[in-house]
Parts: structure tokens; sequence; C-alpha cells
């Protein structure tokens, strides 16, 4: 119940003023930094880290949620 919870928190703020993006593009929970590493929960199978040095104008890394947002559509770890 608890990790369910802290999903879904991650899922809505995680990613900031980004959240709702990052929920559309990707589909996992996330917490980013402005030091450009993000971690994505990969719920039932693990999480999944990366990192690109530019930052967009949220301050979420480019390369890092574009690096995320192929990986699930590869996986199918997330919705279409």
């Amino acid at each position: 119940d608890a990790a369910r919870r802290v999903n879904a928190l991650l899922l809505t703020c995680g990613a900031y003023d980004a959240a709702g993006d990052f929920a559309y593009r990707i589909g996992l929970p996330v917490k980013t930094g402005v030091g450009g590493g993000i971690v994505a929960i990969v719920p039932g199978v693990g999480t999944v880290v990366v990192w690109g040095p530019e930052l967009d104008a949220k301050g979420n890394s480019v390369l890092g949620a574009f690096a995320l947002e192929r990986l699930v559509q590869l996986t199918g770890w997330s919705h279409d």
C-alpha cells in the first residue's frame, strides 16, 4: 500500500511542473533532479536511472526524458 501511494505521488509531482507531460509521454512514476538525473519506477520490475546534463525550461533532463520515452515504447512498460 505504501509503494502504491509513493508511486502515485511521484507520477503526479515527481517531475515538478512537467509532471503531467511526463505522465502522458512516459507513464511511469519518476523523480527528476536539477543535476540532470531521472529515476523511473517500473512497478513489478525495478527502477531505471538516466542522466543527461542539458535541462529543459522546467529543469528536467532533455536526453533523459527522451531515453525514458523510447525505453517504455520499446519495452511496452507503459501505454502507447
